[in-house]
């Protein structure tokens, strides 16, 4: 019959655009896409830095707050208000995270954060006075530049005005990672020059960044390769040494160059997580660490991990967004070696002469 004829060449017509197309291949596969740093809604970032000395100050500022919880896993850590973070207490958000050089002399660095973010109007509303709440963490890097000079409150403050007027992540030898070194096993001399870095991606409405100044005292590796990317060199800088190996000679316990290290870094996200929920995330993130670092977590470490929620908040699984802050905490490790990259005449100068570990005094 002819309307059977007509019905069967209708059918092939409609279906002719889906059978040139191939076979279907279902929802596309979610994949992370990387996005600026900079894009991520509700945190501004800023930097501050001595480079004579070879130290500075960064800051993230979170105008409108930011609930926070962290990882603390280094032995030697220098910090400030980090209690505030503690699950157990009040669910409050923060207004900044600083990251600084200068060991325990860089914690002055709040100070100029605080009275910066209390001239703008941003704290905690007590009733009386706006009280901005401000952690922080130092790396140790006295041992590069010059050892008296080290972050204050000024530097603070310029670091936190600059967050305020330009928001600008930068990766390298600036901030916090100005006096940034890695694989210090063998001495300042064996040592190289490590920095700050960031990477963000976006998954669906997800976004999560990372930042981290790297100052280990073990070597560093691409997590996905084992590539050595930076650390300790032999005596003659022509070749890598194992920071491992060296640490594995150690037959007594001594004191592991004076505490020269500790990463520090943070995962910054619009997953609508509470302090609990950030402290786990910031608690994934922090395996990046053992998978770039060798040795790390030690006591001659101050290794730590904040993981602050702002912006647009959005729902997201905690157990994916805490796999996915790892990884991209890992290429903000990688971003923060390649970055601050500088040839031997340019680095060795600054390096302070300390004993090699064994060596006598």
């Amino acid at each position: 019959m002819k309307w059977k004829k007509w019905l069967r060449r209708g059918l092939l017509l409609g279906a002719l655009p889906f059978l040139l197309a191939g076979p279907a291949t279902g929802a596309a596969e979610p994949v992370p896409q990387p996005i600026p740093f900079a894009s991520l809604q509700g945190v501004r970032v800023g930097n501050a830095q001595d480079d004579v000395a070879k130290t500075g100050v960064t800051v993230l500022l979170f105008p409108q707050g930011a609930k926070t919880g962290f990882d603390m896993r280094g032995g030697g850590p220098a910090s400030r208000e980090t209690p505030v973070l503690d699950p157990t207490k009040e669910d409050i958000p923060i207004h900044a995270v600083v990251l600084s050089g200068g060991s325990a002399y860089g914690l002055a660095a709040a100070d100029g954060v605080m009275r910066c973010l209390e001239e703008n109007g941003i704290g905690f509303d007590t009733g009386f006075a706006k009280v901005p709440l401000v952690v922080q963490s130092c790396i140790f890097d006295l041992a590069y530049g010059r050892a008296d000079v080290r972050p204050d409150a000024k530097m603070g403050y310029d670091a936190c005005r600059a967050a305020l007027e330009e928001n600008h992540p930068e990766s390298g030898n600036v901030g916090a990672g100005t006096g940034a070194t890695v694989g210090k096993m063998g001495g300042m001399p064996r040592s190289m020059k490590a920095g700050i870095g960031y990477h963000a991606v976006q998954i669906g409405p997800l976004k999560i960044g990372a930042v981290v100044v790297v100052n280990a005292l073990g070597d560093i590796y691409d997590a996905a390769t084992r590539e050595k990317l930076a650390g300790m060199r032999t005596e003659d800088r022509a070749a890598f040494a194992s920071a491992t190996e060296e640490l594995y000679r150690v037959a007594a316990p001594r004191d592991i160059l004076a505490r020269q290290n500790t990463t520090i870094g943070a995962i910054v996200t619009n997953g609508r997580f509470d302090k609990a929920q950030l402290t786990r995330l910031a608690a994934q993130a922090a395996n990046a660490y053992p998978r770039c670092i060798d040795p790390v977590g030690t006591l001659a470490d101050g290794d730590t991990v904040y993981a602050s929620a702002c912006g647009e908040l959005v729902e997201a699984d905690l157990n994916m967004a805490g796999t996915l802050a790892a990884h991209v905490m890992e290429e903000a490790i990688k971003n923060a070696i390649r970055s601050a990259s500088m040839p031997d005449e340019a680095f060795l100068p600054y390096c302070l002469t300390l004993p090699a570990p064994g060596a006598e005094s």
